[in-house]
């Protein structure tokens, strides 16, 4: 592994105040690997086996149930996945497949529950990051219940101008059938929320977004940290 890399995933959170010698062995046990794009890395059901830490590239977490398929995240460099299964040695809730050509570090699970019994930093680090996901679960949940396709969709474009610093135009990075899947939509709820959102100063073209009035969308989904979680489909 570069050492760019290994040091990336020293800076995560999950790893910051670890030992030295811990993180060393958990480097040492893990694989590097390349995959190509739309290439299924995990299903749901199946045992946790690795915490994947993905270095390039990005992939999709999703759930099916019969036909049906959602989004429910989209991990991009430098993050890890799925870390509450690796931790209860409990099969998937999720399944993970790559949406474009993606190096991913797989540690196994084994070695991860091994450093959470006799490093202290990494056991802290490991209740925070879990307590924190639960914290955003909670607030997508709550999005998705009260706020009706258009303020969802509102206040993802308000989230995502407001964390590029403001800015008033920006291009969707990911493909619009993933956000309506996130969002809860359809494709056709996407498009017709977006036209439902012209007179609430909001412009699309393509994949271009321009916010015509700032004051108008803020308005239409009233921002709030009780119920706005950090982007998991940047």
């Amino acid at each position: 592994m570069r050492e760019e890399d290994r040091n990336d995933i020293r800076n995560l959170p999950l790893f910051r105040n670890m030992t030295s010698p811990c993180f060393d062995a958990l480097i040492h046990a893990a694989y590097d690997q390349v995959f190509p794009a739309q290439l299924e890395l995990i299903r749901q059901g199946e045992v946790a086996n690795f915490l994947h830490v993905v270095l390039e590239g990005a992939v999709e977490l999703y759930a099916n149930w019969q036909d049906r398929d959602t989004t429910m995240a989209v991990v991009q460099p430098v993050a890890t996945f799925i870390l509450a299964a690796c931790m209860r040695d409990a099969p998937y809730l999720m399944s993970a497949r790559t949406l474009q050509r993606s190096r991913i570090v797989l540690i196994p699970a084994v070695d991860v529950r091994a450093a959470f019994s006799r490093d202290h930093g990494f056991a802290l680090a490991t209740v925070q990051e879990l307590s924190e996901g639960y914290r955003n679960l909670v607030r997508h949940a709550k999005n998705l219940k009260l706020r009706n396709a258009r303020e969802r969709l509102g206040a993802y474009l308000w989230q995502r101008s407001q964390e590029a610093g403001g800015v008033l135009g920006f291009v969707l990075p990911q493909e619009k059938r993933l956000l309506a899947s996130y969002l809860g939509m359809t494709p056709e709820s996407l498009s017709r929320a977006f036209k439902a959102l012209r007179e609430h100063g909001v412009h699309i073209d393509g994949m271009r977004v321009t916010i015509t009035d700032p004051v108008a969308l803020k308005a239409l989904v009233q921002p709030n940290t009780l119920l706005d979680t950090a982007l998991n489909i940047p």
